[in-house]
């Protein structure tokens, strides 16, 4: 996935979980415990995340990954964060964050099927 794929409206579940390298029943039971994180579904009963979802998992990843807080601290300080104002710039920062993870280890990949340079 790359940066501008955020201008999509929808994302299915194995696009998300590659983006943030998790898997799907950890993104399922992220669900159940963010009620904010409450993507639509198709037709066919799939999972589709939108913009603004994906914005939120970026920052829950963030949170528990990175910052190691527990989920339920996680959506105390997603609460307070929202009250404060500050939810919806930080969420921003961490989708463009994991746009870049996602990025640079699709480059990684590449480089190393190219081989080592010969000179």
């Amino acid at each position: 996935m790359t940066p501008r794929a955020t201008q999509r409206e929808f994302y299915t579940i194995g696009e998300v979980c590659e983006l943030f390298g998790m898997k799907a029943h950890v993104l399922r039971y992220w669900e159940t415990q963010f009620p904010a994180l409450a993507p639509a579904k198709s037709r066919q009963g799939n999972r589709l995340y939108r913009p603004r979802d994906l914005e939120l998992i970026a920052l829950i990843h963030r949170m528990v990954r990175d910052e190691r807080y527990t989920l339920e601290g996680a959506r105390t300080r997603i609460d307070e964060m929202r009250r404060e104002g500050t939810a919806d710039a930080l969420a921003a920062r961490s989708l463009e964050r994991a746009f870049l993870r996602s990025l640079r280890g699709e480059l990684e990949q590449v480089l190393a099927l190219l081989g080592p340079a010969s000179g």
